[in-house]
């Protein structure tokens, strides 16, 4: 289920349990749409994702390699391809099971809270594959060493609580109060100059795998564009209300944005 949260800090369901060109198709048209501010990835039911479903890829494509390529494309497109460069602010909002492929998309969001009853489980050991698509990759970039290992060779289940200790999310809260703490959340973010934050999520995931020149030269360049490409123009404005009204404080809270 994919939520947007628009600037009239309503929220609107845009997709339900679809298939994968669908949930592609409404990335899409909501990375473009100038009213939606924020997506929330989240489930239908009581699970957020109970991973890749084994009849309809496994076994349905067994003498099928041109279907499970396709069905692996389709999937590893929006979940990892879309999800982990959209230009927008991203939030895995884990209300319940999350389970082996499920992992994809929580690692791509920008963002992940969880429900404290959710449980997360790398359970593709307890029957006989590894976790493929990406899914180690992803663990072994979000998880520390110790913890990927151990849940992956163990397939033992944690839940929320367990993972914000491990930082595979940011926080949990009761599962009573989730979607209001994911709202909060997305409206702060909301607050933010927007290309700010865009340019700020994708320089943290792309300085991840540079050594620190390639990094330095990098940001730079960002920093550039950043300040010629804001049509806000908010590095000036910020700087105004900072220098001459003084009243904005950058570390106590973001500038006072034009409406």
């Amino acid at each position: 289920m994919i939520w947007r949260i628009s600037s009239a800090l309503n929220i609107d369901i845009s997709a339900g349990t679809t298939p994968a060109t669908k949930r592609d198709l409404t990335l899409d048209e909501l990375e473009t749409e100038e009213e939606t501010k924020v997506v929330v990835i989240t489930g239908a039911g009581e699970a957020f994702s109970a991973g890749q479903d084994i009849k309809l890829y496994f076994r349905s494509t067994e003498d099928d390699p041109k279907g499970r390529a396709r069905a692996r494309h389709d999937s590893h497109h929006w979940r990892w391809e879309k999800l982990s460069k959209y230009a927008k602010p991203t939030i895995a909002m884990v209300n319940g099971f999350c389970f082996g492929g499920a992992f994809t998309p929580l690692c791509a969001c920008d963002f992940a809270i969880a429900a404290d009853e959710a449980t997360f489980g790398l359970s593709e050991v307890n029957w006989a594959i590894l976790p493929g698509g990406i899914v180690s990759w992803n663990v072994a970039q979000v998880m520390s060493f110790r913890d990927a290992m151990y849940y992956a060779c163990t397939g033992e289940t944690f839940d929320g609580k367990q993972a914000a200790a491990m930082k595979l999310v940011n926080f949990s809260v009761p599962r009573s109060e989730l979607r209001d703490a994911t709202v909060k959340f997305a409206r702060g973010l909301m607050k933010k100059n927007p290309a700010a934050l865009r340019y700020t999520k994708e320089c943290i995931r792309a300085v991840r795998s540079m050594d620190v020149q390639q990094a330095a030269d990098y940001l730079n360049a960002k920093s550039d564009a950043l300040r010629y490409r804001d049509p806000e123009k908010g590095r000036a404005e910020a700087t105004r209300q900072f220098l001459d009204e003084k009243s904005f404080k950058p570390g106590l809270g973001e500038y006072k944005r034009k409406k």
